[in-house]
C-alpha cells in the first residue's frame, strides 16, 4: 500500500482500516476452510458413489460424452468385452454374450451414459426347463393310457405264445417298462416331490434294485455286488429306490458303451456316521465326458436316456436333506441322506 496515503490518514481511519483488513483476512481463512472441507465431502461423495457402483451386483459403467469409461465395477471389468457389443440406442434389450444371457439397460444424464447388465441366465435356463416340463408332462400324461393297456396285452400274450417266442415277448415287456419308468420320472419331476418317510430294511433296497436290473435290457456280462448291512433306515423307500436303479442303470450303459476289455462290474457299498446315510455307487464302464451338464435336466451324453434321471435323484436326495456327489478316486457317485431321529 502506498505509504504516503497510509500516513495521511487520522488515527481512527487507521483503526478502521485495520480491522477491516483484519476482517478480511479472517473472511479469507474460514473460506480457505469451507473450501477444504467442500473439497473433503466431495471426495468423501465420489468414494461413496464408486463403493455404491461396486457392490452392484450387476456389471454398470458410466460412460463420459466421448464414450469413455468415466467409473466401472468389477463385474465390468470382467465383461469388457460385453461393452463392445452393447447398443447405445437401446433403453432395454436381451443379449448374449460368452454361453450367457444378459438384460441390457441404457440411461443417459447429461454428458453421461449409464449402461448396467444383468446376468438372467439362471433366469432363462429356470423358463426354458418350466417349458419344457410343461410339454413333457403333457406327453407323458397323454402316452400313460395307452402305454397301460400295451402292458396289459403284453403280459397276456406272454402266457398265451409258445416256448420259442417267450424271450420276443419279454423284451417287449421290458422296452415297456422302460418306457412306464421315463413317464414316471418325467412327471415326478416336473410336479415337485413331498417325501413320506418311513422306516424300512436297507436290504429291501438291494431287492428292489436286483429286480430291477432284471427288467433292464443289457448285452454284457456285468457282476453286481452289494454291500448292505441289515439294518434299518428311513427315509421314502420308492423315490428312494427310484435313486438307485437310476444310478445302477447309468452304471451299466456305462459299461455297454465302454470298449476297453475289463471286468464289468457295478458296486455299492453303504456305510454311515451320526449325521448322514452315506451309499457310494462304483463302475468299471465308460468315464464321465462332460461334468458340467450332468445333473441339467433334459441333457445327456449318453445314447440311452433322456436326461432326466440324474436330475430327479438330485432333486429327491435334496429333498432328504442330502447331496450326491462325483467320485474322483475311483469311478462312481456318493449319495448321502440326513438321518432321522431315533435311527
Amino acid at each position: 500500500m502506498d505509504e504516503e496515503l497510509l500516513n495521511s490518514l487520522s488515527t481512527k481511519e487507521k483503526e478502521i482500516f485495520k480491522k477491516g483488513l483484519s476482517d478480511l483476512i479472517e473472511q479469507t481463512y474460514v473460506i480457505e476452510e469451507e473450501y477444504k472441507k467442500l473439497g473433503e465431502s466431495y471426495s468423501a461423495l465420489q468414494d461413496f458413489i464408486r463403493e455404491m457402483i461396486e457392490v452392484q451386483p450387476n456389471a454398470l459403467w458410466i460412460l463420459d460424452d466421448e464414450d469413455e469409461i468415466f467409473l466401472q465395477n468389477s463385474e465390468a471389468k470382467c465383461l469388457n468385452g460385453l461393452l463392445e457389443q452393447i447398443k447405445k440406442d437401446k433403453k432395454a434389450y436381451e443379449v448374449e454374450f460368452e454361453n450367457n444371457f444378459y438384460l441390457i439397460k441404457v440411461a443417459n444424464h447429461i454428458d453421461k451414459t449409464v449402461i448396467s447388465a444383468t446376468d438372467i441366465t439362471e433366469e432363462k435356463r429356470k423358463e426354458r426347463l418350466a417349458s419344457m416340463g410343461q410339454v413333457a408332462a403333457h406327453l407323458s400324461h397323454e402316452i400313460r393310457n395307452p402305454i397301460g393297456s400295451v402292458s396289459l396285452l403284453a403280459s397276456t400274450l406272454f402266457k398265451r405264445v409258445d416256448i420259442k417266442s417267450k424271450p420276443l415277448v419279454l423284451e417287449m415287456k421290458k422296452a415297456i417298462w422302460r418306457v412306464e419308468r421315463i413317464i414316471k420320472a418325467t412327471l415326478l419331476f416336473t410336479k415337485g416331490l413331498q417325501p413320506n418317510i418311513t422306516s424300512f430294511p436297507l436290504q429291501n433296497l438291494l431287492v428292489e434294485c436286483e429286480s430291477a436290473t432284471e427288467q433292464y435290457t443289457y448285452t454284457k456280462e456285468i457282476k453286481f455286488e452289494y454291500n448292505f448291512p441289515q439294518i434299518n433306515v428311513k427315509g421314502d423307500f420308492e423315490l428312494l429306490t427310484l435313486v438307485l436303479q437310476n444310478f445302477i442303470f447309468n452304471a451299466i450303459d456305462a459299461i455297454e458303451e465302454c470298449e476297453t476289455e475289463r471286468e464289468n462290474k457295478v458296486r455299492l457299498v453303504y456305510n454311515s456316521d451320526k449325521n448322514y446315510h452315506y451309499i457310494r455307487i462304483y463302475d468299471t464302464g465308460k468315464a464321465i465326458e462332460n461334468k458340467n451338464i450332468l445333473f441339467e435336466p433334459f441333457k445327456t451324453t449318453k445314447t440311452k436316456g433322456n436326461g432326466l434321471g440324474l436330475a430327479l435323484s438330485l432333486q429327491i436326495i435334496e429333498a432328504h436333506g442330502g447331496k450326491i456327489h462325483l467320485l474322483e478316486e475311483e469311478k462312481g457317485f456318493q449319495i448321502c441322506w440326513e438321518r432321522k431321529e431315533h435311527e
